[in-house]
């Protein structure tokens, strides 16, 4: 107010000022508006709207949206010089448009076009034939593009994150504190930081095909040195990946993953073996076949109790560490000849996939190799 240079003046008691030229205010209210306008759009904004005194902004008839995916920012402005600023937002309208794969409003249209649709197609396939034909000489600026794209989507590339659903409570209790999940979402914050994302987005993938997103990631990308744009390839692989799948099962193989470094057994996992004769193999594992003969014809109950007292190392049982059940485990097996393991299914369609050693090797030197990338990446 002082910086303004507009003068107020005091009710009889001091209490209440008011500003004495109601011009001058909006004068210099309405040049920090505008201040305040360029600041969003310099952030990355898609756009942001200054709704007038005369409207009202109607938080009903809107619903929150991200920045990289088409959010935008409106300042709404009040008769009594009040303004509030609500940051991401789009038109109820829009949100619909999105779920289905459009993409939100960018602005208004021109009005008279200088060049037909037909010389813009012309236009838009040769551009498009020379930039990739180019592109094949820059490996490395192809990849950061392909990231750009899982990222943020497009017409032609739609990527969805896991989501990783349940309709069993115990199940997402026990997934959501494991230490593989706490571990994953740790890098994930690290890379939604390193690519300028809210540190509260639930996921780096999963955008709307927002252009203006698309382009904003890839320049972030390649200002990125190789090693961060590999931290961001795991990240948007991990999110991507989809549970049960056979992926997952070569994967976790090719690298070896040992299941009982990410996870222990909990009451969400005793609590979903019913069946006595699995829990007799599993009592064999931890106790021995003596005692797993010993215990057969025993209550479900009492089966799971020897196995947690074996894990635990309580009530005088010998403590068993790193244990694993065979379903879990990398490459997994099952405790029976009946089958319908997921992941046993999974190993045996991973197995059926390798390359026999009569069989030409894809990865061989012959094949053949994108040439390296001539644009110098930033460090």
């Amino acid at each position: 107010m002082e910086q303004s240079g507009v003068q107020t003046i005091a009710d009889l008691f001091g209490e209440d000022r008011y500003f004495a030229d109601a011009d001058a205010f909006w004068t210099a209210q309405n040049a920090a508006i505008e201040t305040k306008r360029d600041g969003y759009l310099d952030a990355g904004w898609s756009d942001v709207v200054i709704v007038p005194p005369s409207e009202h902004f109607q938080s009903w008839e809107y619903e929150r949206a991200a920045k990289r995916k088409g959010g935008r920012v409106y300042i709404a402005v009040r008769s009594s010089g009040e303004v509030t600023i609500h940051e991401g937002y789009v038109t109820c309208k829009e949100a619909r448009r999105i779920e289905k794969g459009g993409a939100p409003d960018t602005g208004q249209k021109t009005a008279r076009p200088e060049v037909t649709s037909t010389m813009q197609t012309y236009i838009d396939l040769h551009r498009h034939a020379a930039v990739r034909a180019a592109l094949t000489g820059h490996p490395k600026v192809a990849l950061r593009l392909l990231i750009a794209h899982v990222i943020a989507g497009s017409h032609l590339f739609r990527v969805t994150p896991e989501p990783q659903t349940t309709r069993n409570d115990e199940i997402r209790e026990s997934v959501e504190t494991c230490k593989g999940e706490a571990a994953f979402d740790e890098k994930r914050r690290a890379v939604l930081a390193l690519l300028g994302f809210s540190a509260e987005e639930a996921t780096v993938t999963g955008g709307n095909g927002d252009a203006f997103g698309l382009v904003g990631i890839f320049l972030r990308l390649l200002d990125l040195p190789d090693r961060a744009v590999m931290d961001v390839i795991a990240i948007v692989m991990g999110e991507t990946l989809a549970a049960g799948s056979a992926a997952v099962e070569a994967v976790g193989g090719q690298i070896g993953v040992d299941m009982a470094h990410y996870w222990q057994a909990d009451a969400a996992f005793f609590e979903l073996i019913r069946d006595k004769q699995v829990l007799t193999r599993l009592v064999a594992e931890v106790a021995g076949e003596t005692v797993a003969s010993a215990n057969a014809g025993e209550k479900a109950k009492t089966l799971k109790k020897i196995v947690r007292d074996h894990l635990d190392g309580a009530d005088g049982r010998t403590r068993v560490d790193h244990w694993v059940p065979r379903w879990m485990a990398f490459p997994p097996s099952s405790y029976t000849d009946r089958g319908g393991v997921g992941s046993v299914s999974a190993a045996a369609l991973v197995a059926a996939a390798r390359p026999k050693p009569d069989e030409p090797d894809p990865t061989a030197p012959s094949a053949a190799a994108l040439p390296e990338d001539e644009t110098r990446i930033a460090a």
